[in-house]
């Protein structure tokens, strides 16, 4: 079951785009898109997530939103725990750089999220559409718990700054936007802009992910210097994580789709907001590591292989 769903999940262009990117980056073609397409296509992804899900936030009875926010709160403080755990005692980091690891895999991953949609939308799986808002508690509360644990070994400052950074930022306004404009709006009144927001989505993705392909090639040439064991707690550390998602949303009481979802979540690792925090709030820890760890090692494990076992985890246990 996981090897179809290893290549259904592959043969989708988006993933085709950021594998293709990728491979064609280490051996030294030119892909990069114009840097000022950057900021456009995430803009773009992010308010799109968030009107889809606020038109199911319109739709959604307040009880059902209990059970999967208490998991998703109840993710957020365990999983960049057993990062912070797993840097310690198997990394062998200090305290500064295994919080700012734990920062990343207690934080969660946008593009990791737009991608497991896309994947569902692709094979016909149906999921609780106000998961968006659960990307945005699970992207402020794994970092904020992280910087308590630097807090508390006194290795961390500036964590009020830090946290008022991830809170106002960017992913964080546009996806709060979105939810906004669809759960205010509603789905019927939004039916003029589906062609934008929903025709044009998996292209767009497909657009982004050539980008992030080029820049997850660039980080995996700094893994000589990172060693190998980071390495093996990129990859681990996401399938624990992983894990524990699917079977907090199983508890939640979530569809298999839904139960997919929030397995990704949990196995993600933030590339854009945790940077930020960690600038900030933890400045002496090794960007090399955690932007290495994030962005060259789990995130193209978690397109790749991740992601279709996290789907079929959820088949199994739904």
């Amino acid at each position: 079951m996981i090897a179809v769903s290893l290549a259904d999940n592959l043969l989708t262009a988006p993933l085709i785009a950021f594998v293709v990117a990728l491979v064609a980056t280490l051996l030294r073609f030119e892909l990069r898109l114009p840097e000022a397409l950057y900021p456009i296509l995430s803009t773009f992804l992010l308010l799109a997530i968030g009107i889809k899900g606020g038109k199911a936030l319109a739709d959604a009875e307040l009880s059902d939103l209990w059970g999967p926010l208490i998991a998703a709160l109840a993710l957020g403080l365990l999983t960049p725990i057993i990062a912070f755990v797993a840097m310690r005692a198997v990394g062998r980091f200090d305290v500064i750089d295994a919080a700012a690891l734990a920062a990343h895999y207690g934080s969660v991953s946008a593009v990791t999220f737009t991608v497991v949609l896309a994947t569902l939308d692709a094979r016909d799986i149906g999921f609780e559409g106000y998961m968006a808002g659960l990307l945005a508690v699970l992207e402020i509360i794994g970092i904020v718990v992280a910087l308590f644990l630097a807090r508390r070994s006194n290795a961390g400052d500036g964590w009020k700054s830090a946290l008022s950074e991830v809170v106002r930022g960017r992913s964080i306004a546009l996806l709060v936007a979105g939810l906004l404009i669809g759960a205010i709006v509603g789905a019927e009144r939004l039916e003029p802009t589906d062609p934008l927001f929903s025709g044009l989505f998996p292209g767009v993705l497909a657009l982004f992910l050539i980008e992030m392909g080029v820049t997850a090639a660039e980080r995996l040439r700094d893994i000589r210097s990172t060693g190998a064991r980071l390495v093996v707690l990129g990859i681990a550390i996401p399938l624990v994580n992983g894990v524990l998602g699917a079977f907090a949303g199983k508890v939640a009481g979530l569809s298999t789709g839904g139960i997919a979802v929030m397995a990704t979540l949990a196995a993600s690792a933030s590339y854009i907001a945790a940077p930020a925090a960690v600038r900030i709030a933890l400045p002496k820890a090794n960007p090399s590591l955690y932007i290495t760890a994030s962005l060259g090692v789990t995130f193209p494990f978690n397109l790749t292989i991740g992601i279709p076992v996290y789907i079929a985890l959820a088949q199994a246990i739904s």
